[in-house]
């Protein structure tokens, strides 16, 4: 153990010197497989939609603005959108469980012109990539924000679940039925919605700032077991809810990729303390939940730098079982001048060691400041850190059993582009394509991916590059990729 720790110790100083040199060319070499997430927070309004929208004209602005800031996100090299679909007991899809969110027309409650959330898969997987609903499990919202509700609020319908901590509305995770509650709102969300992935979202006991009172819960159904015990029931509560919604989820489409966000230190380490801020004390056992499959992907919250980032990032990769992901959340609005005003090299430093120690990749909290530019973030990512495009890692499935590659694949010169065309391939999961320039003195180029269609226009920068090899493969919604068909 101790020599490994060395050795990812060598690996992130040579990952940091390398992210100081930014700027002359790439600082690390692009993994072909790596999540490149960003949260898009709907709540509030906080980076979409900008306002809200009571006409047809109101609505088209409102869905081209999301356009162009997924345009933005593919541009600066992200494949995967953690879109924000449940805010605080309401929601930004068509439920037939719980009420519209307010953001989008301006009245809570209130069905908005188009559903959001389909327009969000749709436009994602129109760029290559894709889309997460992002579900925020036990807060419910501010006591004004419930009442504006009337009955069609959680605390109204569901009052058992519930409990009032202050200007607030929490689910208790102790009371069952919770876990049932929670596990219908995602397998309803996987099963009307081509979603990739429910990404789970304060899945955990909330922090001591908010007035949150269990201990009848506890007194209830934590019979038999003392006050010593509590912090370990509290964990199985959330594990409990953690194990139905996945297993409700994956009844429903199986290939759909389970993941939350679990605070940024998992515990406390030997030579560095997590200040009582750790998932472990909050009740989220994140590590045991990757080991157990009830996880395939991890995005802790590391809105940190020093010692609060690098000995926790190394924690997590010692402790990921193999076929499964970890992806560190990166704090960027901390770059703001408003903030903490972080240099940018504070950012490059944590992806480099993050590549570096062999993590799943990275994601930033929020699109907002992505698309801002804030430090030149954006550039780095588009001209130099994800210059070069990037699947993401493949989970467990049912059998390993790639698609076949696309069959009877056409290439037709018209004009300055070239024209693939091919069959459809079928399979069991549902298959998307990938297109790649064959180049064996400077390796295959990935083109484009996930592409739904059956065709696609190749337009190189160069005439010469129309005569270069071309290949397409089919990739399933695991992640399974076939061999290469030309």
């Amino acid at each position: 153990m101790m020599l490994r720790r060395l050795l990812l110790a060598c690996l992130c100083l040579s990952a940091v010197c390398s992210a100081l040199a930014f700027g002359g060319g790439e600082t690390a070499v692009p993994a072909q497989r790596e999540i490149r997430a960003v949260w898009l927070t709907t709540f509030s309004g906080l980076d979409w939609p900008r306002r809200p929208a009571a006409t047809p004209a109101a609505a088209e602005e409102q869905k081209q603005t999301l356009c162009r800031l997924l345009d933005r996100m593919r541009e600066a090299g992200i494949n995967t959108v953690l879109f924000q679909a449940r805010l605080r007991g309401t929601t930004a899809y068509a439920s037939d469980i719980e009420p519209w969110d307010g953001v989008f027309t301006g009245v809570p409650g209130r069905a908005p012109l188009y559903d959001p959330l389909a327009f969000a898969v749709a436009e994602c997987h129109r760029r290559g990539m894709e889309c997460h609903a992002w579900i925020v499990s036990f807060p419910i919202g501010k006591t004004e924000a419930v009442k504006a509700l009337g009955n069609r609020a959680l605390p109204r319908r569901r009052p058992a679940l519930c409990q009032r901590c202050g200007d607030q509305w929490m689910m208790d995770p102790g009371v069952p039925g919770t876990d049932d509650y929670l596990a219908d709102i995602c397998a309803e969300v996987a099963r009307k919605y081509d979603v990739d992935g429910i990404h789970l979202d304060y899945i955990r006991y909330p922090e001591k700032s908010i007035a949150f009172n269990d201990n009848a819960t506890f007194k209830k159904y934590g019979k038999g077991l003392s006050a010593a015990q509590k912090a370990q029931w509290r964990r199985d509560n959330v594990t409990r809810c953690v194990r139905k919604i996945t297993a409700k989820v994956k009844a429903v489409r199986p290939w759909i990729k389970m993941s939350c966000a679990p605070i940024g230190k998992h515990a406390d380490l030997r030579r560095y303390s997590a200040m009582g801020w750790s998932a472990m004390a909050m009740g989220q056992e994140a590590q045991r939940w990757l080991g157990e499959g009830l996880m395939d992907w991890l995005f802790p919250m590391m809105y940190f730098d020093g010692n609060h980032f690098y000995p926790f990032a190394a924690d997590w990769q010692e402790n990921t079982p193999g076929g499964a992901a970890v992806v560190p959340g990166l704090g960027i609005w901390f770059l703001d001048s408003r903030e903490r005003n972080w240099p940018l090299t504070d950012i490059t430093r944590q992806l480099a060691v993050c590549r570096a120690l062999g993590l799943g990749g990275a994601a930033f909290f929020r699109a907002k400041f992505l698309d801002n530019n804030v430090k030149g973030l954006f550039d780095y990512l588009k001209n130099d850190f994800y210059a070069a495009p990037a699947l993401t890692p493949a989970i467990k499935a049912p059998a390993d059993c790639p698609p076949p590659p696309p069959p009877a694949v056409k290439k037709q010169r018209q004009g300055k582009h070239l024209l693939l065309s091919w069959q459809p391939v079928p399979h069991a999961a549902p298959v998307r394509y990938n297109i790649y320039r064959i180049d064996s003195l400077r390796g295959n180029r990935l083109l484009a991916h996930h592409i739904d269609s059956t065709s696609f226009a190749v337009y190189p920068a160069l005439p010469a590059l129309l005569h270069s090899r071309y290949a397409v493969t089919a990739i399933d919604a695991y992640g399974q990729e076939s061999t290469p068909a030309e």
